[in-house]
Order: structure tokens, then C-alpha cells, then sequence
């Protein structure tokens, strides 16, 4: 009884931490090999990261509903009338789509390979790495709205998430430290991330779905599993919810100096 109700805080723990680090600048999948290595943990099916990630998911489209239905219904407003009122929202549209497609081919072809980068010394470069570009950006203030955001804008933001799927490279911290270099606002660069991460999050679970059904311990731990799933929901839309007051009033810093601690600590002692 007592191994069942460690194994159930165990899995509750990675839902939270992983629920908590995915919208903000720190790198989700970075911390959960830090803490595997940490505290001997591990992920017991390839299953596990696939629902904590809906998990995130089903968070960000709560945070962000009513952008995604306005953009929805103007978006075919706009393809049935042309109607110029809407031709924002239709554009904004079009550029999450440019942006997906340089995530969605280098995502198919290395992520196998990348995945297998998780030794904690390499968590910790790219961390530092994640904290310097965040140093960097700290002080932006862009002009770019949404009416303003090029091809060549989404191609660049696409790549930056590209590069997220190296562990310690936070995908949120990417995204918006491309927006944010290329002149966006820290609202845009907000949004432009976020909706941009549900297409890719999406076409990562569709890819996942024969590991959830296949995987031959999802009936041994459906119920850490549904913990885990639960938490990550709960701790991803409070999480969201608080960066986006940090976005706001610009102190991204403290972020970049977390990194900084962070990656020294899983270089020296990991």
C-alpha cells in the first residue's frame, strides 16, 4: 500500500512539474530529466509524456479560447465575404500555418534522434543557452502586431521551434524570443506562441496515439497516468496564466537568471 501511494505522489510530482514548466521560458522536458536523474525516477512508458503534453494542451485552449473561436469564425467570415474587418484574424490565421509547417518536417525527421540527447550535463548547456537568449530579449519592446507579422516572420518563429525539441530549450522560450527579435510585441509574441503550440502539440499526439494504445503498461498505470494528466492540466493553465503577468510587465530576466542557476547546477553536479 505504501509503494502504491509513493508511486502515485511520484507521477503526481512529474504532472505538476511538468503541467508548471511547459508554458514558462524554463524547458518542461528539460526539467523532467533533471528530476528523473535527481531523484531516480523515470518514465515507465512512452505513453507518459504523450497525455501529460494533452494534458498542456487541453490548458492553453482553455486559457486561449476565446481567441481560437473569434479566429475561427472570422476566418471563414473572411473566406465567404472577404470582408476587410476580419482580414487580420484570416492572416494570423495563415502565418500559425507557415509557422507550423518548418516544425512539423524537422520535428518528423530528427526527433527520434534528438530525443535521445537526455543526459543531464546537456540539459544544462542548453538551459544556459535558453537563459542567455532570454537576457538578451529582456528589455525589448517590439512594434509588430498582428496585422504586421511577415512569411518570413512565421518561417523564423517556426525554425526557433524547431529547435525546442532539444531538451533544456524551452519551446515557449524559443518562439518568443524569435517574435520578440523580430520586432513584435510582447502580446503578439505571446499569442503567436501559444496558438502556434496547439497545431504542433496536436500533430505530436495524433504521432503518439499507436505509442498510448500499444504501450504495454498503460493498464498497470492508468491511474498515475490520469493523475498525471489531471495535474499537468491544472498546473499548465495557472502556470500560463501567471506568465502572462510576467509577459506584461516585462521581467523576463528573472527567468534567464533561473537558467543561469539551473543549467551551472546540472553541469557541475549532475
Amino acid at each position: 500500500m505504501e509503494n502504491e501511494l509513493i508511486e502515485l505522489l511520484k507521477y503526481l510530482f512529474l504532472g505538476l512539474l511538468q503541467g508548471f514548466t511547459e508554458p514558462i521560458p524554463i524547458s518542461s522536458s528539460g526539467h523532467l530529466i533533471l528530476a528523473q536523474d535527481i531523484l531516480g525516477v523515470g518514465q515507465p512508458g512512452l505513453s507518459f509524456e504523450a497525455i501529460v503534453n494533452f494534458g498542456s494542451l487541453i490548458a492553453v485552449i482553455m486559457v486561449y479560447f476565446k481567441d481560437i473561436v473569434r479566429l475561427i469564425k472570422n476566418g471563414f467570415h473572411y473566406i465567404t465575404t472577404r470582408d476587410p474587418e476580419v482580414k487580420s484574424d484570416f492572416h494570423f490565421i495563415l502565418m500559425l500555418i507557415v509557422a507550423t509547417i518548418p516544425t512539423g518536417i524537422i520535428g518528423v525527421l530528427f526527433e527520434d534522434s534528438i530525443e535521445k540527447l537526455t543526459r543531464p550535463y546537456l540539459v544544462g548547456i542548453t538551459l544556459l543557452i535558453t537563459g542567455i537568449a532570454l537576457w538578451i530579449i529582456r528589455n525589448l519592446r517590439g512594434k509588430k502586431g498582428d496585422k504586421q507579422i511577415t512569411v518570413k516572420d512565421a518561417v523564423i518563429v517556426g525554425l526557433a521551434q524547431s529547435v525546442a525539441l532539444f531538451p533544456g530549450i524551452s519551446r515557449s522560450g524559443a518562439t518568443i524570443v524569435a517574435s520578440m527579435l523580430l520586432g513584435m510585441k510582447q502580446e503578439t509574441a505571446l499569442r503567436f506562441s501559444f496558438l502556434l503550440y496547439i497545431p504542433v502539440s496536436l500533430g505530436v499526439g495524433l504521432l503518439s496515439a499507436k505509442d498510448i494504445v500499444t504501450d504495454p503498461q498503460l493498464n498497470t498505470f492508468m491511474i498515475p497516468y490520469l493523475i498525471a494528466f489531471i495535474a499537468s492540466i491544472i498546473a499548465t493553465y495557472f502556470s500560463l496564466k501567471w506568465f502572462m503577468n510576467i509577459m506584461a510587465k516585462g521581467n523576463l530576466k528573472y527567468f534567464a537568471f533561473y537558467c543561469f542557476i539551473i543549467g551551472v547546477i546540472a553541469l557541475l553536479f549532475l
